[in-house]
């Protein structure tokens, strides 16, 4: 999750920009078991009252006699009780990720674990699980999200054990118990990983001086953290090989003491978990719900793309290290992993004219937002309003200044249809990549009122100072466009039940909508409405645009089999049968098998990892979902990437139907066929024509 930009982008980028985005699941019994407490934190007393009110509503559905039974009272009444409870504890467990206050940090792990914890004590409760059957045997007649709630609640219930004995139910439950309680663990070891590289100046040459002045500094020394900004800029503009191998190594090594031990024994458990249910291995257990639906699937899947990307990353690798052997005259000379991004740079530069730096200048924050509010404000027939004034009278909290509230509303319907958070700059403690957070779902109320969805985004995008403003790379500016895509997804659902609402969609199929929207940071009729120079307020270039577009596609092999680097370890974790790992051997034979690198002994990626806590078992969905992507990008291609007309017909095919229909059926419906792999492989830069 993650999470972003465009799949090609490869590890490197994957590893700042998406590492673990947040896509909270919907409904009491859909654990993805992804987070974490303190070690002896009192579980908040807010806490404590929402899961006694979640737990009286449970009683109250238990007590109603089956012949009284009705979808309001009983599956309806589940799907009350878990928005409720979403909207009493969301942003307390929200505020691990972003508050200032360590105690409230703290205090927010401690809830987290404490409402994952609750909800597996649902999912193993025989007396709820007792009366949905009581219900479903009468055999109600049933249509829509109604039939398609039941459906999904029984089979998340058998998913989560009912249908073993008693004696398996205690040892899943106690299993499940570990696994939120180690969650947690590797999340925050991740987070809380300080890690600093000692440099000395004379081994920065080429990192933009703002760069390092935000750095500890001692005498010539300077400390050089490994958040995503930093790390993206050194390995972008590090003249020096050594220094961008030492930040390289550094960077693969975060968490490694502490985590790779932690999710160890997370294969370990979760491999036990899925054997006590029935399933061969974690995948097939995981996937049961997606589009993939199994481990065989996504192996095809792999099997399939692998041989296609390995051609064109052969010819990266070729043009790249012809260009390394010319620029530094070593006729010997090997493309190492931490060269690749400098490499990748100096290309742009003297290949395409495409100066990063100077692309840059045009991307100034607010002229990037400002961009983005306008195309997707006239695409959907929107208009965001800033209400961050007014969150504190509304119960809404603002957790630091740099955070703004929207409320987002709709024009022809003349009302609001819902909120989003923006946070987008770094500060110590704060999730350190980019990431959506749906925090309240939509909700269609008996009385007649609806939930209002609430959003988050949380990125992490260099800082304006006094005298210079915030610029953002290409990169970043597709990360935020990525994100909005989510966004989007989360505020413009129109589902009934919270169960399905926005982003609550097949894990496989959710990147789809925001990888779609990086599309438009490529277009020049819409980066023409937007991305102009900070100082002189002139219009990019078009000879620039073009040298942009003629290197979109410039190390894409490479870059998409670091994409198959990491779906594929993941899949060797979560396939294995017993699930006894050595996650670092493994990782590192798949490495060399994946990509056209030789592995670095010593480092251990997997540690900090964030999506092998969450997207475990299925990560391959972003390479899957990019598939979709582009197919479902080709319709404005063709009617507009500005048109309202276009926007009007994928806000009513897609973003607004949520997960309330099965998605290869509202993508069959959405294209008026099945999906194709054409636009996916151009996108790339191969030919469909010849299999690539």
């Amino acid at each position: 999750m993650s999470s972003g930009a465009a799949i090609a982008r490869g590890m490197r980028a994957y590893s700042i920009a998406m590492n673990s985005r947040m896509l909270r699941p919907a409904g009491l019994l859909s654990l993805a078991l992804i987070v974490a407490s303190a070690p002896g934190q009192e579980v908040p007393a807010k806490m404590k009252q929402a899961l006694a009110k979640a737990n009286a509503a449970i009683a109250k559905i238990i007590a109603i006699p089956k012949a009284k039974r009705t979808f309001a009272n009983t599956a309806g009444a589940l799907d009350d009780l878990s928005v409720q409870l979403d909207m009493d504890t969301s942003m307390l467990t929200f505020m691990q990720f972003v508050s200032t206050d360590a105690k409230e940090r703290d205090a927010s792990r401690a809830a987290d674990e404490a409402i994952s914890n609750w909800s597996v004590e649902v999912g193993k409760n025989e007396k709820l699980y007792k009366a949905l059957k009581d219900y479903a045997s009468t055999k109600p007649i049933l249509k829509g999200e109604q039939k398609r709630f039941l459906e999904q609640t029984l089979r998340d219930y058998r998913r989560s054990g009912m249908d073993l004995t008693r004696a398996k139910r205690d040892q899943l439950k106690k299993i499940e118990m570990e696994l939120n309680r180690l969650g947690i663990a590797f999340d925050t070891n991740i987070a809380e990983d300080a890690s600093k590289v000692p440099l000395l100046r004379s081994e920065l040459a080429g990192v933009p001086e703002d760069v390092i002045k935000r750095q500890t500094t001692a005498a010539d020394v300077v400390l050089m953290g490994l958040d995503g900004p930093t790390y993206g800029q050194v390995m972008d503009y590090g003249e020096n090989p050594n220094t961008r191998m030492k930040m390289w190594v550094a960077y693969r090594r975060r968490a490694a003491s502490k985590n790779v031990a932690v999710l160890e024994d997370l294969i370990k458990l979760r491999a036990q978990a899925a054997k006590l249910l029935g399933y061969k291995n974690t995948v097939d257990w995981m996937i049961e719900t997606r589009m993939a639906k199994n481990s065989e699937q996504v192996k095809k899947f792999y099997d399939e793309l692998t041989p296609i990307v390995r051609k064109k990353a052969i010819l990266d690798m070729a043009e790249f290290r012809e260009f390394k052997r010319e620029r530094t005259g070593d006729p010997t000379a090997e493309l190492n992993p931490w060269d690749y991004a400098f490499t990748k740079n100096l290309l742009r530069k003297e290949k395409y004219a495409v100066d990063s730096e100077k692309v840059a200048e045009y991307f100034p924050m607010q002229a990037v937002m400002d961009g983005l509010f306008s195309i997707t404000q006239e695409l959907y027939g929107l208009e965001y309003r800033d209400i961050t004034a007014k969150a504190k009278s509304m119960g809404l909290p603002v957790w630091h200044p740099d955070v703004k509230l929207y409320e987002v509303f709709d024009k022809a319907k003349g009302r609001i249809i819902g909120r989003f958070y923006l946070d987008l700059f770094p500060r110590e403690n704060k999730y350190t990549h980019a990431a959506h957070w749906r925090l309240i779902p939509r909700k269609k109320w008996a009385n007649g009122k609806t939930e209002l969805p609430l959003a988050a985004l949380v990125c992490n995008f260099t800082k304006p100072t006094a005298d210079k403003p915030s610029l953002m790379t290409h990169d970043e500016v597709e990360t935020f466009f990525h994100e909005f895509g989510h966004l989007l997804h989360s505020t413009m659902t129109e589902t009934e039940y919270g169960r399905f609402s926005g982003t609550a969609v097949a894990r496989d199929f959710v990147e789809a909508p925001s990888q779609m929207f990086e599309n438009w940071v490529w277009n020049p009729a819409v980066l023409r409405t937007f991305a102009k120079h900070y100082k002189t307020g002139e219009v990019l270039p078009d000879s620039l645009l073009k040298g942009m577009v003629a290197a979109r596609t410039l190390g894409s092999g490479i870059e998409t089999q670091g994409q198959l680097f990491l779906g594929q370890m993941d899949q060797a974790y979560h396939t294995d049968a017993d699930g006894v790992v050595d996650t670092t051997k493994v990782g590192l034979e798949m490495y060399e098998k994946t990509t056209l690198y030789k592995a670095v002994p010593g480092t251990a990626f997997q540690a900090s990892f964030g999506h092998l806590n969450g997207y475990h078992g299925a990560y391959y969905g972003y390479l899957w979902s990019l598939v979709y992507a582009q197919d479902m990008f080709q319709r404005f291609e063709q009617v507009g990437l500005l048109s309202p007309e276009a926007g009007k017909y994928y806000r009513s095919k897609v973003l607004s139907r949520g997960a309330s229909m099965d998605e290869m059926d509202m993508l069959r419906d959405y294209l008026g066929r099945d999906p194709k792999t054409d636009a996916f492989l151009r996108h790339l830069g191969l030919d469909p024509k010849n299999g690539g």
